[in-house]
Parts: C-alpha cells; sequence; structure tokens
C-alpha cells in the first residue's frame, strides 16, 4: 500500500508505539482452503447481500470454528450441513459458530447468508461517490476484508477465491481475476459477472469495485494491462499505462519469475484514504496519486505517479505471491516495495535523477527515525489499531533504506539472485524476516543476516564518529544517535555495519564494522575522509574539526549529487542533536549555494526554511535571514531563470525551487511575477512550464487576495483533472491574509470537501508559521467538526500537526486541549508531540545566539 507520506508522514509517525492490549488472533485449528463469494450491492440503499462458501480443514474435532466479522448481519449459517448458532464479539471483531454435534477432523463447509453495510469510512466494502453517482469499491488492508464477507482475515490463512457480483445492467464489475463469463440476472436491471479462480492468496487483497468505470488499454510480456476510471477521466490513466508497461516487463526480467496474474488492472477510485493499495492483479488507487495529464503535469508530478505506480506492481511479487507471515513483518512487503520501486524508473527515466531521490528520502528517514520516540522494524502488532500503527515511515523509509545499504554491499547482481531464491521457496505462501535474510546469506556468502538482524531488531539510527587516518587505519566508535540533546541514553547500543568510503577511484572502499563501540578500520587513499560514498549508508557520520573542513572543501566537485544531499542532512542533524551549530551549518549552505543540482540547493534552503521558523526567534532575524537568501541564491537563479527547449527535469525543479525560496524571501520582482504566470497557468493563456507554474501558483496563494481564492476554490470544485483540482484546494490554506485563512478552515469543514482531502486544509495552516495561530484556536473552538472530517489515517495527524509550536505555552495548551478531547490514537500521538516541541525550544535557546552572530557577519 502506498500512503500519502508527503501529507501524511507525522500522522503515521506518531503512531510508533503500539499501546498495550491484548491479541485478536485466531486459532489455528481451521485452515481456509477456498471461498466462493456471490455479492450483490446496491448502490441507492448502501447496502448489499452476500452468499459465501468457505471450505476448511479442522485439524482436530470442534463442534466451533471462530473466524473474522463486523458491521455484519447474520442469516442462517450451516456448518457440513448443520446449522449453527451465532456469537458475535464486536470487540475483537470476531464471530464464532457453533453447532450440536462435534465434527470431525477435516473438511467443512461453511455455507453462509449475510448482509452488510457499503460504509462512508473508506475501509471495507464502501460507498465513492461521484456528483452524479456512487460505486461500490473496496479497501481491505489491513484488517478490513471481514467488513465484506466472514473471513479468515489473517495473513497467513491463504485461501484462493471465486467471486461472482451481481451488479446493476449498466455497471462494469472488476476483481481480482479476469471474467469468465457476464450473463442476464434475474430481473432484467441486472447482470451477474463472475471471474476466474484467483491463487492462492490473503484476505486482504481481495477486491471488487462496481461502477460505470472506463478504461484505457495496454499490454506487456502477454499480459493485458487496463487503467480505470469514472468516465469523465479514464483517458487521464494513459501515462499509468506506459509506466506500468515497461516495469511489467522489467520486474519480469529482474525477478526471474513471471506476473502470476491473467491480467493487470488499475483503478483510480473518487473517495481513497491511502495512497493506492495492492490488491492482487486489480490495484486500486486515489485520482491524485493515478490519473494525469501529461500536457499539464510537472515532472514531479509524473514521477509521483510514476513512482506510485511502480511501488504497487512491486508488491505483486513481494506481499501479493509472498507475504508475510503476520503484520510485525509488514516491512517484507512495504520496505521491499519502497527500495524496489525506484529501480525500473531509473532505467526508464535517467533524467529524473533517481539516486537524488533515494539520497533525499534517506535523509528524512534518519531523522524519522533519530527521534525519542521510534520503534524497531519489528515490533509488536496484535490488534487492528497495533496493525494500523505498522504502516510508517518506518516500514516504508527505514526498511527500504537498509535494503538499498545491503544491495550496495553484497554487488546488485548478488542481492538480485537473493531475492529470487527469497521468492522462489515461498511461491504463494508466506515468509518471516528470517527466511529473507538468510536467503541473502546463503547467496552472498556475507553475513547479511548479522547486519539486519540489528536494523530489523534494534530502533534508532547509528552515529559513527571516525578519528583522522593514521598509517593506512581510522579509528571508530558507534552509538545510538538522538536529533535531540535533551535525550539522556545509557544504554550501549552497537550494530553490525557495512561502512563504504569515498577512495581516489570510482570504486567505494567498504568495511564491515562489528557490534563493538570501537575498533579500527582500514581507510583508503582520498582527498578527504568520507564514509558514506553512494549515499547509501543508514547512519550518521562524525569527523574530526580538520577532516571536516576538507570535506566541505572538496564537496562541490568531488563528491556526487546525491553524497552531497547526505552531506547537508548529516550537518542539519548533527547541529539539532548539539553536535554542531547553526552556523556551520549555513556555512556549509554557503559553500554549496552554486550547486547547479535541484535536489541539493533544494535540501539547502529547506533547512534554512527551518533556520527561519524554528530558530530565528524574532522578526527582525527572520528579516535578515531572508535577505541573506536574496542575496545569496538570486545570481544562481538569473543564470538558470530563462527556459529553455533543452532544459532537463533537473534544471526545471531547480529553477523552480529557487523561484519559490525567493518569492517566500519577499524578492518583490519574483512575487509580482509569480502572480502573472499563475493567472497564465490556471487561465491556460499562457506556454508557462508547469514545474515552474505550480511553484508560481504556490507563491501566488502566499501573497493572494480574495479573487485569487475564490478562482482556486471553483477550480477545486470543477477541475476535470482531479491533479488540478487537489492542488488548487490544498493552495486554499496556503494565504497570508487571515480572513483567508479563515476561510480556508470553514471550508473545510462545511460538508463541501471529501474528508478523504478536508482534514489537510486544517493540517497545512497548523504546519506554517504565519496560520499556526489561527488554525489553532478554530481547532479548539470547532473541535466537533473538524474531528468529523478524520479518517483511519488521518486523525492522529491532527494531533500530529501541532508539533509546529515551539514554546511552553502552546506545549501545554496542546496536551491540555488534546487529553480531554480524544482522537484516535491520540493517546500515543500526544508524546511524540510533546519532545517535538520541547525539542524546539531548546533548539532555539541553543542555536539562536550563534545564528545572530552569523547574521550579524554575513546578512547585514
Amino acid at each position: 500500500m502506498s500512503r500519502n507520506f508527503s501529507l501524511l508522514l507525522a500522522a503515521c509517525g506518531l503512531l510508533a508505539l503500539a499501546g498495550v492490549s491484548s491479541a485478536q488472533r485466531l486459532s489455528t485449528n481451521a485452515k481456509p482452503e477456498h471461498y466462493t463469494l456471490k455479492l450483490a450491492p446496491d448502490l441507492k440503499t448502501a447496502t448489499f447481500h452476500g452468499d459465501e462458501t468457505i471450505d476448511v480443514t479442522l485439524a482436530a474435532p470442534s463442534n466451533a470454528i471462530t473466524l473474522n466479522a463486523i458491521e455484519i448481519k447474520f442469516g442462517t449459517v450451516t456448518l457440513n450441513g448443520q446449522t449453527a448458532t451465532v456469537t458475535s464479539d464486536e470487540k475483537s471483531q470476531q464471530v464464532t459458530f457453533t453447532v450440536p454435534q462435534m465434527l470431525p477432523a477435516g473438511k467443512v463447509a461453511i455455507v453462509i447468508s449475510y448482509d452488510g453495510i457499503l460504509n462512508n469510512q473508506l475501509r471495507g466494502f464502501y460507498l465513492s461517490k461521484t456528483q452524479k453517482r456512487n460505486y461500490a469499491v473496496t479497501q481491505f488492508e489491513p484488517t478490513d476484508a471481514r467488513r465484506a464477507f466472514p473471513s479468515f482475515d489473517e495473513p497467513a490463512m491463504k485461501a484462493t477465491y471465486d467471486v461472482t457480483l451481481i451488479v446493476d445492467k449498466g455497471d462494469t464489475a472488476i476483481s481480482n481475476t479476469n471474467v469468465i463469463s457476464d450473463e442476464p440476472g434475474s430481473s432484467p436491471d441486472k447482470h451477474v459477472v463472475k471471474f476466474a479462480t484467483t491463487p492462492k492468496m490473503s484476505t486482504y487483497l481481495v477486491a471488487f469495485l462496481v461502477g460505470d468505470f472506463k478504461c484505457v488499454s495496454g499490454e506487456s510480456d502477454g499480459v493485458p494491462i487496463r487503467a480505470c476510471a469514472t468516465p469523465d477521466k479514464y483517458e487521464l490513466g494513459k501515462f499509468a499505462v506506459q509506466v506500468a508497461e515497461f516495469t511489467l516487463h522489467y520486474y519480469n526480467q529482474y525477478f526471474g519469475i513471471k506476473y502470476p496474474m491473467p491480467k493487470l488492472d488499475m483503478i483510480g477510485i473518487p473517495d481513497f484514504e491511502a495512497g493506492a493499495m495492492e490488491n492482487f492483479g486489480a490495484i486500486t488507487y486515489r485520482e491524485t496519486a493515478f490519473l494525469i495529464d501529461e500536457k499539464t503535469a510537472s515532472d514531479n508530478e509524473k514521477k509521483q505517479v510514476a513512482e506510485t505506480v511502480t511501488h504497487e506492481m512491486a508488491h505483486q511479487w513481494f506481499g501479493d505471491m509472498v507475504t508475510m507471515e503476520w503484520w510485525n513483518n509488514l516491512w517484507l512487503n512495504e520496505g521491499f516495495a519502497t527500495w524496489m520501486s525506484k529501480k525500473p524508473l531509473a532505467e526508464w527515466k535517467p533524467e529524473w535523477n533517481i539516486p537524488q531521490d533515494r539520497a533525499q528520502e534517506l535523509t528524512g528517514t534518519l531523522n524519522y527515525d533519530s527521534g525519542k520516540i521510534t520503534r524497531p522494524i519489528r515490533s509488536k502488532a496484535d490488534t487492528p489499531d497495533e496493525i494500523n500503527q505498522q504502516f510508517d515511515g518506518i516500514s516504508y523509509g527505514k526498511a527500504g533504506a537498509v535494503l538499498a545499504m545491503v544491495e550496495s554491499y553484497v554487488g546488485e547482481e548478488t542481492f538480485r539472485k537473493g531475492v529470487h531464491n527469497y521468492l522462489a521457496a515461498h511461491l504463494y505462501a508466506n515468509a518471516t524476516a528470517e527466511d529473507f535474510w538468510n536467503a541473502q546469506t546463503a547467496t552472498s556468502k556475507k553475513p547479511v543476516d548479522k547486519i539486519m538482524e540489528g536494523y530489523v531488531s534494534e530502533p534508532g539510527v547509528p552515529l559513527l564518529t571516525f578519528a583522522a587516518p593514521a598509517g593506512g587505519k581510522t579509528d571508530v566508535s558507534q552509538k545510538r544517535f538522538y536529533l535531540s540533546r535533551l535525550v539522556k541514553d545509557d544504554k550501549s547500543q552497537t550494530w553490525t555495519i557495512p561502512v563504504c568510503f569515498t577512495t581516489n577511484s570510482a570504486a567505494a572502499h567498504c568495511e564491515l564494522l562489528q557490534p563493538d563501540a570501537k575498533q579500527s578500520v582500514s581507510s583508503p587513499k582520498a582527498p578527504f575522509l568520507f564514509a558514506n560514498a553512494g549515499a547509501k549508508g543508514y547512519y550518521r557520520t562524525e569527523y574530526t574539526p580538520e577532516d571536516y573542513r576538507k570535506l566541505v572543501a572538496g564537496a562541490e566537485t568531488k563528491l556526487t549529487a546525491p553524497e552531497r544531499i547526505y552531506l547537508l542532512g548529516n550537518q542539519w542533524a548533527l547541529m539539532r542533536s548539539g553536535e554542531g551549530n547553526v552556523a556551520q551549518y549555513l556555512d556549509l549552505v554557503t559553500a554549496l549555494s552554486k550547486d547547479t543540482n535541484a535536489g541539493v540547493i533544494e535540501d539547502a534552503l529547506q533547512s534554512v526554511g527551518s533556520v527561519r521558523d524554528r530558530i530565528a526567534g524574532t522578526p527582525e532575524e527572520r528579516a535578515e535571514l531572508e535577505a541573506w537568501v536574496r542575496k545569496t541564491f538570486r545570481p544562481l537563479y538569473d543564470e538558470v531563470k530563462t527556459p529553455s527547449a533543452n532544459d532537463t527535469p533537473d534544471r526545471k525543479q531547480l529553477r523552480a525551487t529557487l523561484f519559490g525560496a525567493l518569492a517566500y524571501a519577499k524578492d518583490p520582482s519574483v512575487i509580482a511575477e509569480a502572480k502573472v504566470m499563475a493567472d497564465q497557468y490556471l487561465d491556460q493563456t499562457g506556454n508557462v512550464d508547469p514545474t515552474l507554474a505550480q511553484t508560481a501558483t504556490g507563491v501566488a496563494a502566499t501573497y493572494g487576495d480574495a479573487a485569487y481564492f475564490d478562482k482556486l476554490q471553483k477550480l477545486a470544485e470543477t477541475a476535470s483533472d482531479p491533479a488540478i483540482g487537489t492542488r488548487s484546494l490544498y493552495l486554499l490554506a496556503q494565504f497570508d491574509d487571515p480572513a483567508l485563512q479563515k476561510r480556508a478552515l470553514e471550508y473545510a469543514v462545511s460538508g463541501k470537501v471529501k474528508n478523504q482531502d478536508a482534514a489537510f486544509l486544517v493540517f497545512i495552516e497548523l504546519q506554517i508559521s504565519d496560520s499556526r495561530e489561527q488554525a489553532w484556536a478554530f481547532v479548539q473552538q470547532n473541535f466537533d467538526k473538524v474531528q468529523a472530517q478524520l479518517t483511519t489515517s488521518t486523525g492522529p495527524g491532527l494531533v500530529s500537526s501541532t508539533s509546529g509550536f515551539c514554546d511552553a505555552k502552546h506545549r501545554d495548551d496542546v496536551t491540555a486541549f488534546f487529553t480531554t478531547h480524544k482522537v484516535a490514537a491520540a493517546d500515543r500521538a500526544l508524546p511524540r508531540v510533546i519532545n517535538a516541541i520541547n525539542d524546539c525550544i531548546d533548539l532555539r535557546s541553543g542555536q539562536e545566539p550563534s545564528l545572530k552572530e552569523w547574521l550579524a557577519q554575513n546578512a547585514k
């Protein structure tokens, strides 16, 4: 599943620590073998009827079978012909069928007649709506198949499925496999669509969708591929088909195992909580993560859609064909797909500079994992709440980054062979973390098991501190790194770590650190010491002052762009931990200020923005920092500001990044240019590069008036392109004008915005320094209305969005409010928010003097 981490990372992060709760696991006495499902949804009444037969095998005699079900009204239930009594346990989401006579061990047929609801919670079997009609769609991961059909709703309880859907005459039905019959129903307004039997798969991967979907088609390696959506948008799926065609062939070659399903459908859904979901053979998407107009889309938007497609397609092997045994090993799905998704894109579109994206994501993940509150990659997950908490930056980002590090250590081809061996050994079955790393260890003949066991089982990030090289050796010590100096940790924590040094040649020099606090390793001949060649290592690094000086001096010419991105992120993290100061960091930014790589400049300027918001404590300091940005980065912008037909995506992004930074630093000429460009782009009256124009629309919103607000609101409500509509909607939260900030907040809770999007208007305003105060007051005064917009995964985001405050008064206010106004999972979210605010208070008090001194010397 692809989460919307650009908007949800903080929300998901607050779910890092699971609460104490009892297990809700099923007995292993009954094992499902096959489901026969016949479902008849009624889109007008938002209900459905189901007839189901589950063929199970009993390991031992029993007169009762327990499985999962919630929000289901049971009719007749029989077990091998015996009528069963039904006992429901709503708290554990389980139901027990009991019969008078003991059932012998062996085959049992459970036959169930039942009714359910098409809910509006974006989970289970639910209603998705447009202005014209309703659709019936599914989202079962992780524990919501039980809302659509009684089931053994655990990943290891794999079975095959025969699905039949009885739908309105004019509607299309889609499921995991291909249609094998489509016949008239018992009434003239219905038809009955039957699908081929699936391979063995977990319940959470079953999918069925009903509506007037239309599709565009393609093909790869003999497999038909479709991109489907509502009739007004389906042609926007053409780009996704192109991505899928290349990717399916690439994965067939890489894995050495053919795509296992008879077809691949991809369906854009109007109401969808996640980014996408890897249902076997029938991947579902949020429209904005899937549908795109190549003429108006930026290169970043194309890349995001492409990566969502490649992520979900990777799951067809990792997760669908071979599935983790239980949710505590979710990283075997999500970490793999995160790591794998970029490989086909790097080959398909080398101009997208995918290695730089990996470096940027590594920086974010290391920071995410360096807080006081984090969790191991593999952690407790028994209840639905605990399972949902696994979908965070650890399962996705950290697991993916650790896989990339191990691949770099053993070599790409060796790692690929290990992946093939792992998959081949567990086809259509389940696997554990040990299964994976044992396969890699056996293939590579290197201690992958020891490396991965430490990273999977232990929370946090290593900090490697290097002494000056001497006699071809370098002393190195390791300990756990924290992003805050407030954390006092006496626990000794070490890892087995592959460390790769830059050298005078193209090949890196790699050493394997043992899990010892201090040791000595060979260091290569190089112009300076840099111990993360290729930016692949999952650790922070610290050098002597002299070695660091040499590193900064040679960074622009001797380090690759991913390595420079890592260096920036590393020094920012050390500054936050108290191991450096903000003046040193800004000196590094200055040294890289002429870099022509978009990723380097983007990361540098994002950190400068954080200095403005979290360290600069007065308007005067913020104004001086803005003046320094204008003085320092205007020359580079002037160098790249004129578009050319030969511009690469990276140059377009560099231009847009500098343009936005100068505008937010209050460069009057850039602001004026942004307003003109935004109108041309929105009115489609000029030939404007979408990458630059989309930045301009954000600038125009920040400095915009009521007329521009009205224009964006109208686009949000009427745009046929979901990307334009959603982008316009989120821009409503970015206005500096307090009256317009209030309008956006009121609009968010008006009921006129889909609840998959509404909460984000509130979140955005809470995260922007100039609107944070008003947004927080609005939340407190309108809590019931705000809470009504929250979905399963966005609820904790309301709490997390308050982490931008940087003073004791607001910390105490947030604590008191959410203690008495409960949000789902807020009890776990709140400690992390409090830590973040305390860290900001400490960061400002510790670094503001250094900032003042630096500004006095550089910004006057």
